[in-house]
């Protein structure tokens, strides 16, 4: 499985950076990871930034996290998850939000929550639940029902 993680701003809370660090070792045996963080900036700018990087990925699934996406289960995540038989984009946008043309270019918009989170506490979340996932679809011990 490939999986590559998008995001907006880099984490500068080094307690959050070394669980994410933690997450996606944890997550190597299972799946080829990659990071790209792109730089703050505006949203537009940002949503620019995003959608190159999705263009050069053409035919990726692309998951955008977004307040308005669809929740899941853990478990219904890893379904879906493990649904997917091609390499899945996560897209994680900066504090200001994500540009329209971002979101309508999603598989699925997900929400993490009807709460609304930082976008560095976003991506330490979706880190823990890729983990989760992965370990579900791998009948794993990490997931308790």
């Amino acid at each position: 499985m490939l999986l590559n993680v998008v995001a907006v701003g880099r984490l500068k809370d080094r307690a959050l950076q070394a669980r994410c660090d933690e997450f996606a070792k944890w997550l190597t045996p299972y799946v080829k990871l990659e990071i790209v963080e792109l730089p703050d900036s505006t949203v537009a700018k940002e949503g620019a930034a995003i959608l190159k990087v999705l263009e050069r990925e053409r035919g990726a699934a692309v998951v955008v996290l977004s307040e308005e996406g669809r929740e899941f289960s853990s478990v219904g995540f890893a379904e879906r998850l493990g649904s997917f038989d091609r390499r899945t984009i996560f897209v994680i946008g900066g504090p200001r939000g994500l540009a329209p043309e971002v979101k309508s270019r999603a598989d699925l918009l997900w929400s993490l929550s009807r709460l609304t989170f930082t976008h560095e506490l976003a991506r330490l979340l979706l880190f823990e639940q890729l983990f989760r996932a992965v370990n579900i679809l791998h009948g794993g011990s990490y997931h308790n029902p």
